[in-house]
């Protein structure tokens, strides 16, 4: 009996769980306000869709290849350039993991406290920022623990949590238009044509800076080279596959254009940036106890009544996402580890680094990653900087490395295009100056809003933010080098 394909439906729904965040919403209305829609239009457009067809085209015909994404640049860019690229994409996760297990403490105490009471806490005398670094590193070391005696079933949590998710976006879309209605369709953030085009935020008012906010556009994004390997299971892929891509664009795009307008029915975003208390770890915590008290505001209840319900608000967002961070981070400490190691050549590997053990996971890499994430979480807490700097400096830190290896990526897809042994049982760019020209134009929006990311903390004298927004690429990329050299000095050219 032959399997089940994946039909049009299904496929729409792989795409959008896999891409759509939730936290997206809430962070781009940090930023920049209602001008952030714009931008993630944008990215839909430029970045989204013309990525997801060429994946589409790798993932076709590279289906047997165990390396993912260093699969699908070996071939057009050689084993060297690949493996440093993938290695740069390893920076991410690692960047994500000292990001996530810092911020997965923001959702527990929300949940525990009705409110993020992170900076607050203290151990052995230490400040709130140096307390959750050392309950992070705690959180990474045991999870490496159980990931190493093969704990796979946790990632039920993250299923768990993708459910929770999914109803915060249907509490935020019905909870907005009650509020709307409560307060005779006002806005708690004045619609005005200017906002929508020109944010109110210092951090972003030259050309440059407004650009550089694309870089959050594309990492929300970010993702959909995971569904390249899934071509042989999509029924009749060669139509379903550019349907679902361009259906699922117009819904996540509308979606995080929608999500971002809702959050200013209920919340001022002038007030918003006056809240000391509030960041880009807690934002979305934030904004949904507002809406609480909103909700509360427009059908009369009392003020405390109102504060009540934000609690309760609040409270649901903390569980959603401290099951979605939990279950996640068991996946990810290993997955995109494992694919890599196996993908590779092994000759740039220590034996051990590469050898599975008896739970089929690479355990002293599995260790030797947590043991780099709880160094540089020591050292990014510890440096004396304030939360909402910190958590601004690892959101930049997670879009430049997130989105470096879609510099590598794209640019391998031309060169793939002109290889003649290639089997391509799927094809959506056909003509050649169309494929050059909408690589050029992907590859310029992503690496100028990846540089105008670094320099902007220089600009402005941040030299803490600056380095340590880069840190991450340039360490990987050395270390990559370093580790394929002396592969190739002890066992010739790889």
């Amino acid at each position: 009996m032959d399997k089940k394909k994946i039909g049009l439906g299904a496929l729409i729904m792989m795409m959008f769980t896999t891409i759509f965040g939730f936290a997206n919403g809430p962070v781009a209305f940090e930023r920049m306000g209602y001008a952030a829609i714009i931008w993630y239009i944008l990215g839909a457009l430029l970045f989204f869709l013309p990525t997801s067809m060429m994946y589409a085209e790798f993932g076709a015909s590279f289906k047997d290849a165990k390396g993912g994404i260093y699969s699908w640049m070996e071939r057009s860019l050689g084993k060297k350039v690949a493996f440093i690229a993938t290695f740069i994409g390893l920076a991410s996760w690692v960047i994500w993991m000292i990001s996530v297990s810092q911020k997965v403490w923001i959702p527990l105490s929300t949940l525990i406290f009705g409110k993020d009471m992170t900076t607050t806490w203290s151990l052995f005398g230490l400040n709130g920022g140096q307390t959750v670094g050392v309950l992070a590193v705690l959180f990474i070391l045991v999870v490496a623990y159980f990931v190493t005696r093969g704990v796979k079933s946790i990632s039920r949590i993250s299923a768990m949590g993708g459910m929770f998710v999914m109803a915060l976006n249907v509490i935020l879309l019905l909870a907005s238009i009650a509020v709307l209605i409560g307060h005779g369709g006002h806005f708690a953030e004045p619609l005005k044509l200017r906002s929508f085009f020109i944010s109110g935020s210092p951090d972003y008012q030259s050309i440059g800076q407004m650009i550089s906010f694309a870089l959050y556009a594309i990492f929300a994004y970010a993702g959909l080279e995971q569904m390249g390997g899934i071509m042989e299971e999509v029924d009749n892929a060669e139509k379903t596959y550019p349907k679902a891509a361009l259906i699922a664009t117009t819904i996540i795009g509308l979606g995080y254009a929608i999500s971002i307008l809702l959050w200013g029915a209920s919340t001022n975003w002038t007030s918003l940036t006056a809240d000391k208390s509030a960041n880009l770890g807690n934002i979305t915590y934030v904004l949904m106890n507002n809406l609480g008290v909103q909700l509360g505001d427009a059908f009369g209840m009392s003020h405390s009544a109102g504060l009540i319900m934000g609690s309760i608000f609040a409270r649901f967002a903390g569980i959603s996402m401290f099951f979605a961070y939990v279950g996640s981070f068991f996946v990810l400490t290993y997955a995109p580890l494992k694919s890599f190691i196996l993908g590779s050549p092994k000759e740039v590997w220590p034996k051990k680094f590469i050898a599975l053990n008896e739970h089929d996971v690479p355990a002293v890499a599995v260790w030797s990653q947590a043991i780099l994430v709880s160094v540089l979480v020591i050292l990014i807490s510890f440096g004396g900087k304030s939360a909402e700097q910190l958590y601004l400096v690892l959101t930049n830190m997670g879009n430049v490395s997130s989105t470096l290896p879609y510099v590598f990526l794209v640019a391998a897809f031309p060169l793939f295009k002109r290889l003649n042994d290639v089997e391509r049982p799927f094809i959506f760019y056909k003509n050649p100056t169309i494929t050059w020209i909408i690589t050029i134009l992907v590859e310029a929006l992503t690496i100028i809003s990846i540089l105008l990311t670094i320099i902007s903390p220089f600009q402005t004298g941040d030299w803490f933010s600056g380095i340590w927004t880069v840190v991450g690429p340039i360490f990987f990329g050395v270390l990559a080098w370093v580790l394929f050299t002396l592969g190739e000095k002890k066992h010739g050219k790889l």
